[in-house]
């Protein structure tokens, strides 16, 4: 390459560089850009490997010109290369409006190997003062390539803390604002963009909406409080460090709020396809978890993420059953569709085999009775796990059920343990039902505890029109096997012996019906 990315950014301090040195006289920095007096000048000088291969470049100064009360200002520069003018006594539009990007063709005879010499000087006759924000320089043929590289750069800082203050909205100029909680961010979907604007809203009805300065240092916005009182919202930059996997520096989250990491998908053509990962953190120092996130990036992007509880039942692919009508379509496999086709078994008790689509460690299951004849109702039962569908677990004993109504759905919750495992098979064991000759069901759910907090938003590019936007968790690390305590293990004893008196009990009751 015969020119690396080069720029110098003004919006922090020290100046962020890259293939650049910067020098300046009659300047100070002011927060979001160098200030120049006049006669003041900045100096950068930089690095070309091979100018042969640059015909022409691109200079981009950003700047602006303060006001002169409330007239525009005046502060015409000289921009030069190697001590050649590319712009003489220009005047940069002024009256403190957003800076100006003043792009210059630089001639590739300008530039030769080794060091180059840039300058921009302030007129002696200025009156204003100049404020320079950055200036970016590539072969024309990359244009943009230094501006992105600045752009990524700043972004690798994307943990930001900010002192924050309150006032009621519409109150005096005067009224004081009045010290809140320190706000604590990070928003990233790895494509190396600073926010612009950022909006949540907590689960208890808060709201806040705020926009940055561009280079971060500020934000001033809006917050409505729980019982709907506003208030203007101002903060000042008190931190920023890059996102280190797990760990946020110095920053302890606060309350209920916690770092949501999301793998996603973007839904256009049809169909839903593999994006970026996607991490939010907003902690405002408020006693609500966030529930809503928008904001826009200073691309122009923008996006929206509800966030909600995931779905956590577990996907059943396939059943086998010890009997079933298949004449009349009441079959087992009607258990695990989305229908209210039942499943019937010509016999008073019944064993149903479920595959899973990947191991699960239950919490819960349910079962819906059928739309006829109450007397086939299961009313005892077994429910057992296994890895291979040859060796079973006990895992849950019912005796006694009764379901009140037709197409009842009941959940069954299993006790509580730390080391449950994780079985991609499970049996239904029927050991009597509710005095009928026939057994039935019409659907069996398998649940396990919630994954954690999906979002379902939208995305959309600059210039572009919105697209479907959704996101799941990012799995944690396996954390290493726990082992089984004896307490466990005595349990587990104590389900295996209520199966064999559930199966006792039930050859009892079949005997005296016989008789």
């Amino acid at each position: 390459m015969s020119m690396e990315a080069t720029f110098a950014d003004f919006s922090v301090h020290p100046a962020r560089l890259a293939n650049a040195e910067i020098r300046h006289e009659g300047g100070r920095f002011a927060g979001s850009h160098l200030a120049l007096g006049a006669g003041g000048s900045v100096t950068m000088e930089f690095e070309v490997e091979d100018p042969a291969d640059i015909p022409q470049a691109t200079l981009t100064m950003t700047a602006l010109v303060s006001r002169l009360g409330p007239a525009p200002g005046y502060a015409p520069v000289d921009v030069l290369l190697q001590g050649e003018a590319l712009a003489e006594a220009l005047i940069v539009p002024g009256g403190g409006d957003l800076p100006q990007d003043n792009v210059f063709a630089v001639p590739g005879h300008l530039l030769k190997a080794g060091t180059n010499t840039l300058e921009i000087r302030s007129s002696a006759e200025a009156r204003s003062m100049f404020w320079l924000y950055r200036i970016t320089l590539d072969p024309v043929a990359e244009r943009g390539r230094s501006e992105r590289a600045r752009t990524a750069q700043a972004a690798r800082d994307s943990v930001f803390t900010y002192r924050t203050e309150r006032r009621p909205a519409h109150g005096s100029p005067s009224r004081p604002w009045q010290a809140a909680p320190r706000l604590l961010f990070h928003l990233d979907r790895d494509e190396h963009s600073l926010p612009a604007q950022l909006g949540w809203q907590g689960d208890d009805g808060t709201e806040t909406a705020v926009g940055f300065q561009s280079n971060m240092s500020d934000f001033h916005g809006v917050h409505r409080a729980a019982d709907g009182t506003a208030y203007e919202y101002r903060g000042r930059l008190t931190g920023r460090w890059p996102y280190a996997e797990g760990h946020l520096p110095d920053t302890p989250v606060s309350g209920s709020h916690q770092l949501h990491r999301f793998r996603t998908e973007e839904g256009w053509g049809g169909g839903w396809h593999r994006s970026h990962d996607l991490r939010i953190l907003v902690d405002d120092g408020g006693p609500a978890p966030v529930e809503r996130v928008t904001w826009r990036d200073q691309r122009g992007d923008s996006g929206v993420a509800v966030l909600h509880t995931l779905s956590n039942e577990v996907e059943a692919t396939g059943v086998e059953a010890s009997d079933e009508f298949e004449e009349a379509g009441e079959i087992a496999e009607n258990l695990i569709e989305e229908s209210r086709d039942k499943w019937l078994a010509g016999e008073d008790v019944a064993v149903l085999d479920f595959t899973l689509a990947r191991p699960a460690a239950l919490t819960s299951y349910t079962l819906t009775s059928a739309n006829d004849f109450a007397e086939r109702d299961p009313r005892d039962w077994a429910l057992l796990g296994s890895h291979d569908g040859d060796d079973w677990t006990p895992l849950d004993v019912r005796i006694g059920e009764r379901f009140t109504d037709r197409f009842e759905t009941r959940e069954f919750f299993l006790r509580p343990r730390a080391d449950m495992p994780a079985f991609r098979h499970y049996r239904l064991d029927i050991t009597r039902n509710s005095g009928g000759d026939e057994t039935q069901l019409t659907g069996v759910r398998f649940i396990e505890a919630p994954a954690g907090k999906g979002f379902t938003g939208y995305y959309q590019r600059c210039d572009e029109g919105p697209i479907g936007y959704r996101g799941t968790p990012v799995p944690s690390a396996p954390a290493a096997g726990l082992p089984v305590s004896r307490l466990a293990s005595d349990l587990d004893a104590a389900v295996a012996g209520l199966s064999e008196t559930a199966r006792s009990l039930a050859a009892l009751a079949a005997r005296l019906r016989g008789n």
